[in-house]
């Protein structure tokens, strides 16, 4: 049985707690519940301009569904150049509300997919499995976009009547893999699969970091933890070596995305807010009470949306390296390095890197964040890229030593302070192997004061003598040489440093 609604009604404001969502007038097939067989409904309108950020449409389910499916279509004219045109994302809430906090999410697929569908023992990738109870659902309809015209849609809901079946226990990577105790990790914590919308299956990332030379992975889906339980088999044993699968989530606001790194599985972080709901600081505290970190990812990103607007008060590290290095990671570093000269090196936030890819030709391990750690498990991979003990590299054919000297024989190393007078001379000294074209740049409080070459081979030491008095930190850049195409710009970087800082004996800088 179908039947078809047009004109949906404006229901009334719907108050998240943060912002105002709009609540259109639902659908209902709460007088109809047969035994067997399906029923569908479908309701059409328009959204015009300046729509809400989220649109609920309620469906009121009766008992004994089996299985809920949602397909969803939108007009998409053309539009003058410099003009944004319709894009619509797609979402769902359960009985259980649509609250702030998500106890009722799920499942969100962006604008990834145009249908899907969950059951007690299985749902489309993005959603999660789970009995369909009776009650009022929420369709959250999230115009991303919308042209000048509005933004006419369809969205047609099928329910599916039947014994409900049951739903299997998740199964979760473990949080150690087989490592070799303290030692250099290569990984990549920023990725998307078929969870949200990458194209990749969970099967090929894990084939993918391996072939890249990966040790860990951090699974970051748009919006939903939906993958936490996909990647099953996957950690190993292997011959490539075990893999260690950190879960999380990349948090999609309209004010800029987030990636929680290594939250317990199973944890939903919500984005249904903007920097002026003032939220973001609750929603970033409960990252670190799930175990995880707070990283604000292409903080200068150009696309809608993306572009970091929050502060980083709250971030434990920050992504100033996204996938292929571009104009917008160059802004990104040096705000960043801009961070590092206040506050004598004390509560500064590190940089990590990550791919963002989502399908062939994007590489995953472009970039790799090298951290080291007592061991190859989530405590203590987390524990490095907190304190700064990484560097960003290309690949896995590039390594770095990198470190400071200086003062009764004390040494330093990336992310860490040499405390000595402000007037003790000190050596700054980088190996580096995989690097053939590049030069090296050490960069301080001052900007970049030395660079050297590399030989032709790529691998090679470069040492700088300084006093704290004169540096009050150090880090270190291997670039290939400057594109002819971005005149102006340095070259890309096949890998760069945390910062080492310099000084804190006896009352000096």
């Amino acid at each position: 049985m179908t039947s078809s609604t047009t004109g949906p009604t404006r229901r009334g404001l719907f108050v998240t707690g943060a912002a105002t969502a709009l609540t259109l007038g639902g659908m209902s097939f709460a007088d109809a519940a047969p035994s067997g067989g399906e029923e569908t409904r479908t309701v059409r309108g328009t959204l015009p301009p300046g729509s809400p950020d989220y649109v609920y449409l309620p469906v009121e389910v009766p008992r004994r569904v089996r299985e809920i499916a949602v397909s969803y279509t939108y007009e998409r004219p053309p539009v003058p150049a410099g003009t944004q045109g319709n894009a619509l994302d797609i979402g769902i809430f359960d009985e259980r509300g649509t609250g702030l906090g998500g106890r009722g999410f799920r499942g969100w697929s962006g604008g990834a997919r145009p249908e899907f569908f969950l059951r007690a023992d299985a749902a489309t990738p993005g959603y999660i499995p789970g009995p369909v109870r009776a009650g009022t659902w929420h369709i959250v309809l999230g115009p991303y976009t919308t042209a000048p015209g509005g933004l006419p849609y369809a969205v047609t809901v099928t329910l599916r009547y039947g014994a409900p079946g049951s739903t299997p226990a998740p199964v979760y990577p473990p949080e150690r893999a087989m490592g070799r105790g303290r030692a250099w990790y290569r990984g990549d914590c920023h990725l998307h699969s078929v969870y949200s919308d990458g194209r990749r299956t969970p099967a090929e990332i894990a084939a993918a970091a391996r072939a890249a030379g990966l040790d860990f992975i951090n699974t970051s889906e748009h919006n939903t933890h939906a993958a936490h339980s996909a990647w099953e088999g996957l950690w190993g044993p292997h011959p490539d070596g075990e893999l260690l699968i950190l879960t999380g989530e990349e948090v999609t606001t309209r004010n800029g995305h987030v990636v929680a790194v290594g939250t317990d599985p199973g944890t939903f972080v919500d984005w249904r807010y903007r920097a002026r709901d003032n939220r973001f600081g609750h929603y970033a505290r409960e990252i670190r009470r799930a175990g995880g970190l707070v990283v604000p990812a292409h903080p200068h990103a150009t696309c809608v949306g993306c572009n970091w607007k929050f502060g980083f008060g709250e971030a434990d590290a920050v992504e100033v390296w996204n996938g292929p290095y571009t104009p917008d990671d160059e802004i990104a570093l040096a705000s960043w390095d801009s961070t590092l000269a206040t506050g004598g090196g004390r509560g500064w936030t590190p940089a990590i890197g990550g791919s963002d890819a989502h399908r062939e030709p994007q590489l995953v391990g472009l970039p790799q964040t090298v951290v080291l750690a007592d061991d190859l498990t989530r405590e203590a991979i987390l524990d490095g890229i907190r304190a700064g003990r990484s560097y960003l590299a290309e690949s896995s054919a590039v390594s770095l030593a990198f470190g400071v000297s200086g003062g009764r024989a004390r040494h330093a190393g990336i992310g860490e302070r040499l405390a000595v007078g402000a007037g003790t001379p000190v050596t700054v000294r980088l190996d580096v192997t995989g690097a053939p074209g590049c030069t090296v740049r050490f960069v301080t409080d001052q900007g970049t004061l030395h660079t050297a070459p590399l030989p032709a081979s790529g691998a090679g030491t470069v040492e700088w003598r300084t006093t704290p008095r004169y540096a009050a930190y150090v880090r270190a850049e291997v670039r290939h040489p400057p594109a002819p195409d971005a005149p102006g710009l340095p070259g890309a970087p096949a890998a760069l440093t945390n910062p080492v800082f310099l000084g804190g004996a006896d009352g000096a800088p």
